[in-house]
């Protein structure tokens, strides 16, 4: 039974469907970025250098966004919740074959399967998102859910670490086996079908699905602007620890310290944020956190030795202000396809954020170099690249944000 809501206020099923949402995106961030952490008890278990390492972890990415270009044009056939639950069941299986691997060769298999079903669940999560919740709420959605970047810092990687130095390396991929399978078990009994798009003619080929899909212009413009604010990310993180040691001076005892401090501020502050661009407006919101991490970016990129208080300062302030960027920004592009193509068009933004962001660390690897003493050269440049792409970014997002059409009111879901 249809329930109408208070404006601007979840009813129950609503706050359970955006818990789900949020665990699956938990469980899909965490697995890929628990490869990092682990890196220094896989590469002599494996007997593996720091090349095929790397190897292991962009096998993912570029699986993942190879998976999502392909699977766009079917991404609008089906009802989402059953596509969802395909893709969630072969991540969980490939997180179990990560977990069970004993050589390099099964390991970057199961990378690669990993990404090839990961990789489109964040896509399917969106789509969901924006079927189900009026654009007045969605800042809000994108809040929680993109909290699930700062959980997998403050209570994966943490617990990953330790069950890998308690037990060995298999363990964290297992564990979180099995905690993604009751997650999917929640989700196949409690998710209502998201299947109204259905209900619209689409077109009968999925291959030219996909072809208009990656030529509206509208989109082409939502696709760039993604991959430029993919970059800045994936240009920083690589090197931020070594950054942070080495420059900065903070022993690799604190960066836990760093971690949790940064993820509980990103966590507190990812719903608020949401609130905020529900109230006051995503682009307004988006323009405030370009500006911040702008500054923010240019103050760490310069950093010099610094104390581990002032570090921390620093740190949660860039990442409250990319995140400023991020949610208002989820919530703009939910409402940038038609309701036929969200699935498609979120499936290609997913495949050009992985695709990007393994460009994006590849550029960052050949500007930054290290010194004689050890320490990273360059690293400013990296900064000045970031402010670039950030600031194309913004009036990409500016020309959008005027083509978009108003938004318009939606019946509550279900209790």
């Amino acid at each position: 039974m249809n329930q109408a809501s208070l404006p601007g206020k979840f009813t129950s099923y609503q706050k359970l469907v955006v818990g789900m949402l949020a665990f699956l995106q938990f469980a899909v961030i965490l697995d890929f970025m628990l490869m990092s952490p682990l890196g220094a008890i896989i590469m002599p278990a494996l007997n593996i250098g720091p090349k095929q390492f790397g190897l292991v972890v962009s096998a993912y990415a570029f699986s993942a966004g190879i998976s999502g270009l392909l699977t766009a044009g079917f991404a609008d056939r089906f009802d989402r919740k059953k596509i969802l639950l395909f893709f969630y069941a072969g991540f969980v299986l490939g997180t179990l074959w990560c977990g069970l691997a004993q050589t390099f060769e099964t390991l970057l298999l199961a990378r690669i399967v990993t990404g090839v079903f990961g990789g489109v669940i964040g896509s399917v999560v969106l789509a969901i998102a924006t079927d189900l919740f009026p654009p007045q709420m969605r800042g809000r959605v994108m809040g929680v859910i993109q909290t699930a970047f700062a959980a997998s810092q403050v209570l994966g990687i943490p617990a990953g670490l330790y069950l890998s130095n308690n037990w060995d390396w298999h363990m964290p991929f297992l564990a979180m086996a099995g905690l993604g399978l009751v997650g999917g078990l929640v989700v196949a009994w409690r998710m209502q079908p998201v299947a109204d798009h259905l209900a619209i003619p689409q077109e009968h080929s999925p291959w030219m699905h996909l072809f208009h899909t990656l030529t509206e212009s509208r989109y082409l413009l939502a696709f760039a602007t993604t991959a430029l604010l993919t970059t800045g990310g994936f240009m920083l993180m690589p090197f931020a620890s070594a950054f942070v040691v080495n420059n900065l001076g903070i022993g690799l005892h604190s960066l836990p310290t760093v971690y949790l401090i940064t993820g509980v501020c990103t966590i507190f502050c990812g719903p608020l944020i949401g609130k905020a661009a529900d109230a006051y407006g995503k682009f307004r919101v988006f323009t405030l956190g370009t500006v911040i991490s702008i500054i923010m970016v240019l103050i760490y990129t310069h950093l010099g030795p610094i104390s581990l208080p002032l570090l921390v300062l620093v740190n949660a302030l860039m990442f409250v202000g990319i995140f400023s960027r991020m949610i208002p920004f989820q919530a703009l592009m939910s409402s940038v396809p038609a309701v036929t193509q969200r699935g498609s068009f979120n499936a290609i933004s997913a495949s050009i954020q992985q695709l990007s962001g393994g460009i994006a660390s590849v550029v960052a690897g050949h500007i930054v170099t290290l010194g004689v003493t050890g320490k990273l050269e360059h690293f400013e440049v990296v900064g000045y690249v970031v402010v670039g792409t950030s600031m194309v970014a913004f009036a990409l997002l500016w020309l959008l944000q005027r083509r978009l059409p108003a938004p318009a009111a939606k019946p509550a879901l279900a209790t």
